[in-house]
């Protein structure tokens, strides 16, 4: 074994415990360590983070990973600071102050790991310091954002060309989980690639059955899933109203189940997210909000019950159950009005360029940005409450942030923690007379002006704590004189919180001076209709295994059939037949199966044993996958064991009346 090999395989053993890697994985670390421009197409829980984890830790100097996902970004600092790697993340959650420190650790200190939003990539404090660290590593987590031809387009991801002009010799490991030929392409021109390098993991889960069932009564085929795969699952859901319906639904029939959407509170949701990690909740009913980061091996079942706007966003959602390589079932619900039904929503979400224009002007009026003012600086924004403000629907509003942010006006991040925020609303003459006359105010106010900068010209993030600290006050006390500040109409004060932020990333303009490129928007909308014609190619194709109809479209050459999708069991099921009916050579000269040999069947056997029986009931009265009750009942059929009746129902020969067994 080379010395390099020995390396990287001794910081598997020591940081995580393995003895070896996943396919595909391996290559991916040794261009890390030979240095080498890479683009790692991984699926969604293929251990894409020890690709460049494993690397940083076997070599000198430290890695830095760019990625929008702020959830993430803390959840992985989180989890390598546990095993006692030094790691540290910048995002606008951050006070200035506690930026600096994490920046200067990471110039002088041990630090292995620098996790960082790329709105952070353009700011003076980070390119000042950049420079100095030891980099040995940059790693571009959901690198198809810097594609104009991927599905979440973000202009911030640009920026990261120029970082690497800072960084000259630093390599680049550049990791996706969704991209088609076009958008690999696009991804390494703008990482300014030495040579096109891709390596791609299988897109193949074997364990997986995907199936779509076409269906008016989704809430029966729904609770005929949560009925018959014992384990936990998640049902995605459109809307929020949605979600509260379905979990009403499935607790009313016994199934533990809970709602989630981003109307909720934070507190809530975190209580809802640990009760379902924990079993203590079966079923999480969600929006898509719901799902990002969630490491729960042990999914069962994931049910859209309706269909997602792209593969993309269907294969990642779907790939949440099974993780543990254990059977698992990804079921799509189609009813026929869902086509025509998301049609119209993305009409809506592709609002006129001039409404475009007229919520640009109602968001900057909703938070106090006047005509030149607010460049750099960002502001919570919870677009929920601005929509029920503004009378507006939430798609819409959404469709045109999402414009304005493709055209770099501005930038919404997801919902995240945020510390507290001051700005002074008096001058410092007016502060002094205040000071003469509250002396109790006096160490706090003093603490403030000492630790941080620019409070009387805007918002600025403060740490509770260390004012406490630094003041002699208990934290409690702090946020009690703060309030009395507030009341005194001395500060602004916006107590720490969860929610989104907007970043202007330029002052806010005359509405006659904005600027929408009509290619953008006609580029953004024909993607989408793209996409989504992809999704419905998939809902209705019943030829071609569903596993390489998803293989294919994220670039796959070789696949090859799963066998537990519901096409693969469909065309096991009429070869069965066509072999039986044909007296092939398979055939010829053997007997029929004996029927009831195997346990499920002798468990239908003797649900209808005393006389005819719904289908469906005997279904929800059995613990097994919707295959697997097909299967059976048809092997029952084909052997004679069983019949139907005139009215559907199942029954053995001979037990049912005598009209019937004439027929």
């Amino acid at each position: 074994m080379e010395p390099r090999d020995e390396r990287i395989y001794e910081a598997l053993r020591r940081w995580w415990g393995f003895t070896s890697f996943r396919p595909v994985q391996e290559e991916i670390i040794r261009a890390a360590m030979a240095r080498r421009d890479t683009l790692a197409l991984m699926p969604t829980g293929g251990g894409k983070s020890l690709t460049y984890q494993v690397p940083t830790m076997a070599r000198e100097g430290l890695c830095i990973v760019i990625t929008p996902l702020i959830a993430l970004m803390k959840d992985q600092v989180d989890r390598l600071r546990a095993r006692g790697i030094p790691a540290v993340s910048i995002h606008s959650g951050l006070s200035p102050r506690q930026i600096d420190i994490a920046l200067d650790n990471c110039v002088y200190g041990d630090v292995k790991f620098l996790y960082v939003a790329p709105e952070r990539l353009a700011t003076e404090a980070f390119r000042l310091r950049v420079v100095r660290m030891n980099v040995s590593l940059l790693a571009v987590d959901e690198a198809h954002c810097i594609s104009q031809w991927g599905y979440d387009f973000r202009p911030s991801y640009l920026r990261i060309a120029e970082l690497r002009e800072r960084l000259p010799g630093v390599p680049v490991l550049a990791l996706t989980a969704s991209a088609t030929e076009l958008v690999a392409e696009d991804i390494m021109h703008h990482l300014k690639f030495a040579e096109p390098h891709i390596l791609r993991s299988s897109f193949a889960r074997p364990n997986l059955s995907y199936s779509v069932r076409r269906t008016d009564d989704k809430n029966g085929q729904l609770l005929r899933v949560a009925r018959n795969v014992p384990g936990s699952g998640i049902v995605y859901m459109r809307t929020r109203e949605g979600t509260e319906q379905i979990a009403d639904l499935l607790r009313q029939e016994g199934i533990p189940a809970a709602a989630y959407h981003g109307g909720m509170g934070y507190a809530e949701r975190s209580l809802r997210q640990e009760e379902w990690l924990q079993g203590k909740v079966r079923v999480m009913v969600a929006t898509n909000a719901f799902g990002m980061g969630i490491d729960k091996p042990d999914v069962r079942f994931v049910v859209h019950y309706a269909m997602c706007d792209s593969l993309e966003s269907y294969y990642q959602e779907a790939g949440r159950a099974g993780r543990d390589g254990k059977r698992a079932y990804a079921l799509l619900l189609v009813a026929a009005d869902d086509r025509d039904r998301i049609v119209r929503r993305f009409e809506k979400e592709f609002p006129p360029l001039e409404q475009v224009k007229d919520i640009y002007d109602r968001v900057c009026s909703y938070l106090n940005i006047g005509i030149g003012d607010g460049g750099g600086a960002s502001f919570l924004f919870n677009i929920h409450e601005f929509c029920a403000r503004e009378h507006l629907y939430s798609g819409t509003v959404a469709g045109a942030l999402k414009l304005l942010q493709q055209n770099g006006y501005l930038t919404l991040t997801d919902a995240q923690d945020n510390p507290a925020r001051i700005l002074f609303c008096v001058s410092r003459d007016e502060l002094y007379r205040l000071r003469v006359k509250r002396d109790d105010l006096d160490p706090l106010i003093r603490t403030i002006l000492r630790l941080y900068n620019g409070v009387f010209t805007e918002f600025r993030a403060i740490d509770e704590g260390e004012l406490a600290t630094w003041s002699g006050y208990t934290p409690e006390r702090v946020r009690e004189l703060l309030k009395l500040l507030w009341q005194l109409r001395v500060i602004r004060y916006i107590p720490s919180n969860r929610s989104p932020i907007l970043f202007m990333n330029e002052e806010r303009l005359p509405r006659k001076d904005l600027y929408i490129a009509p290619e953008t928007y006609l580029h953004r909308q024909q993607l989408m209709r793209e996409r989504f014609d992809h999704m419905i190619a998939y809902a209705v194709n019943e030829e071609r295994c569903r596993s390489e109809v998803l293989e294919s479209y994220f670039g796959c050459t070789e696949t090859t059939p799963c066998g537990v999708c519901d096409v693969c069991l469909a065309r096991k099921r009429a070869a069965r037949a066509a072999a039986q009916d044909s007296g092939t050579p398979e055939t010829v000269g053997k007997q029929k199966p004996e029927t009831g040999a195997d346990p499920l069947e002798t468990r239908i056997l003797e649900r209808i044993g005393e006389g005819a029986a719904d289908p469906r009931e005997i279904a929800a009265a059995l613990a097994c996958t919707p295959e697997r009750y097909a299967e059976a009942v048809h092997r029952l059929l084909d052997s004679g064991a069983v019949r139907t009746t005139p009215e559907g129902r199942l029954e053995r020969p001979g037990t049912g009346t005598p009209d019937a067994d004439a027929k």
